[in-house]
């Protein structure tokens, strides 16, 4: 199986789908005519599939042998964004594919007619893994809790997100990275409760507004102070509110935040020093603190051995000179991580930033765009690290 020939002679049908996808974003779980779309695609190539994870779908392209069985993934959905892009596929609905997943599905849709048309020379057999609300609650946890890795139970999984996440990766490169690529992410909402009264009179009230003020600043010691500083943690207040008058002492003063982290360790140990502080805080100035902390994606960590799987793989496709090893982490997040905490794979960057001018408008923007020249790549990197796996784990 040539997977460089096979990409560029469906290259552009796999634009054309991305465009199709473009014009009917949809977002978290409600992802319709998304599904739809992908399901019919898969029985036009005779690959059989299921629903999962409510709109969610996975094929299953059946080899010459039961295994390996290798998984690939796309996210599916979109994000409530009205679109400024003037493009001529252009979303009308109020929502918009701000972060590529349009092309994610299209490209996996690619690798699924390839491998459909090259089953004889496929050793073991392929999941493709369709996944719905990676931008909101995490499609992957419902994907994985319904049997999306089992029957056949899955060997090593990869996935791969287009723009530029990644400044180092230029256009048409394939940026990889071993161990830590993306950041834990958990939120919290703090409330302080005191005694409010006349701004006049302090000596009577109990301040919520001075000792959250007071929590805030302790809590970034917890990064400066506890935290190993060649690891990765941050946290930050995004909003605070309370108070309705200059001269008034409230009752209540909420702030809200996120913390982002590399390292397992330190993930739980920011949670458990974060009620310490702020409860300890609370109770030094006479106040009350109530604590809602909520734990979202785990951090994105690859399997050393399948990054070098899939790094050779992208050499074969791109040539070394474009494999580019990532240098640090993102502290943003992607729930490809859950599937990473129960199998072995790897999640890596192509490049395909579109600009528009002198500008290129990063992900989430309302004029968000890809270099569509670029989606021949994927395909093929999927098609090489799959033909490169089964061989060595056979």
């Amino acid at each position: 199986m040539d997977a460089i020939g096979s990409a560029k002679a469906i290259h552009k049908k796999v634009v054309e789908w991305r465009r199709e996808l473009h014009r009917i974003p949809e977002t978290d779980f409600d992802l319709v005519k998304t599904s739809q779309f992908v399901k019919d695609r898969l029985d036009e190539f005779g690959v059989e599939h299921r629903v999962m994870g409510r709109t969610g779908v996975v094929g299953l392209v059946r080899g010459i042998k039961d295994s390996p069985t290798i998984a690939l993934r796309a996210d599916m959905d979109a994000l409530p964004i009205n679109e400024e892009t003037g493009l001529p596929f252009a979303s009308k609905n109020g929502k918009m594919h701000a972060c590529g997943h349009d092309a994610h599905t299209a490209m996996l849709l690619g690798v699924a007619r390839i491998l459909s048309e090259n089953r004889e020379s496929l050793k073991g057999n392929v999941k493709l893994v369709f996944q719905p609300a990676e931008e909101t609650t995490g499609g992957a946890k419902p994907m994985i809790e319904e049997g999306c890795l089992e029957n056949p139970k899955v060997d090593a999984i990869f996935g791969l997100h287009i723009g530029h996440l990644f400044r180092e990766v230029g256009n048409g490169q394939i940026g990889v990275r071993f161990g830590e690529m993306m950041a834990a992410v958990d939120s919290f909402i703090v409330k302080v409760r005191g005694r409010g009264g006349h701004g006049a009179r302090p000596h009577q009230c109990v301040d919520p507004v001075t000792t959250a003020a007071e929590m805030i600043m302790g809590l970034q010691k917890i990064v400066s102070r506890e935290i190993d500083p060649t690891h990765g943690a941050v946290v930050t207040v995004g909003m605070i509110k309370g108070g309705t008058t200059t001269n008034v002492i409230p009752e209540e003063v909420e702030f809200r935040g996120t913390i982002r982290t590399l390292n397992p360790d330190d993930r739980q140990f920011i949670e458990k020093r974060f009620a310490e502080m702020c409860s300890s805080i609370a109770e030094a100035n006479r106040a009350k603190a109530e604590i809602n902390y909520a734990n979202y994606y785990p951090a994105v960590i690859n399997d050393e051995e399948m990054t070098r799987v899939l790094a050779g793989a992208a050499a074969k496709i791109v040539g070394e000179e474009n494999v580019v090893e990532i240098r640090s982490p993102s502290m943003g997040a992607e729930d490809m991580a859950y599937y990473l905490q129960r199998t072995r794979g790897s999640f890596c960057s192509l490049g395909s930033g579109k600009k528009d001018g002198n500008n290129e408008y990063p992900h989430h923007h309302p004029k968000f765009d890809i270099d569509e020249d670029v989606l021949w790549i994927g395909p093929a990197l999927f098609v090489q690290t799959v033909l490169d796996l089964s061989d060595g784990m056979i």
